[in-house]
């Protein structure tokens, strides 16, 4: 079984990376092969609307001069997708919401190729806006059909200077009982 985790922020050894780190290091003890991806601060564009997916049915973007496509066809070949952003102005980053917009219309005219697949959000905040972030990530794996393991509590984290995010225990212990039950949904679908 395999896990894909994806880092939205731009912020290498942020608070993203470090709550989407302790549970990779849950999965991995749980026996699940993790993939770590970085999206945020690469160039990506946005949905441009062209329905060229829907068109060529090939379960890619046209738009083919960033690191979508890639992206896309990781979450193919893995049985769990996490997403993991900061929240900007009340939201995810740009790179997450191209990788929504993008992967899933993919997803949906492909004949919902993500369906059944594990799907999660993390999501590192300062003060406001985690749940919004949150709840848009989820769009993504409700539209398209995936599963969404309980975690007790939105997997939501707060901190704002780089590892900050260790002290909300609350948080780290929500990582925890996610990738408990990740582990457990995984060993179910196998």
């Amino acid at each position: 079984m395999k896990a894909l985790l994806i880092n939205g922020s731009p912020r290498k050894n942020g608070n993203t990376d470090m709550m989407l780190d302790a549970l990779r290091e849950k999965l991995s003890e749980g026996g699940i092969e993790v993939e770590r991806v970085q999206l945020g601060g690469m160039a990506v564009r946005g949905c441009a609307a062209c329905m060229m997916c829907s068109t060529n049915l090939d379960s890619r973007c046209a738009v083919d001069d960033d690191i979508m496509n890639v992206i896309i066809e990781k979450m193919i070949d893995s049985d769990a997708v996490v997403i993991g952003s900061p929240t900007y102005f009340g939201n995810v980053t740009t790179e997450v919401k191209a990788l929504i917009d993008r992967a899933g219309l993919v997803g949906m005219v492909n004949g919902r190729m993500f369906r059944r697949k594990i799907g999660a959000a993390v999501v590192a905040v300062r003060r406001a806006g985690g749940v919004e972030a949150f709840h848009l990530i989820n769009n993504l794996f409700h539209l398209n059909q995936m599963i969404i393991p309980g975690s007790g509590y939105w997997t939501v984290g707060y901190g704002m200077r780089p590892g900050e995010v260790a002290g909300d225990k609350e948080a780290m212990n929500t990582i925890s009982s996610l990738a408990e039950n990740m582990i457990w949904l995984l060993e179910k679908i196998e």
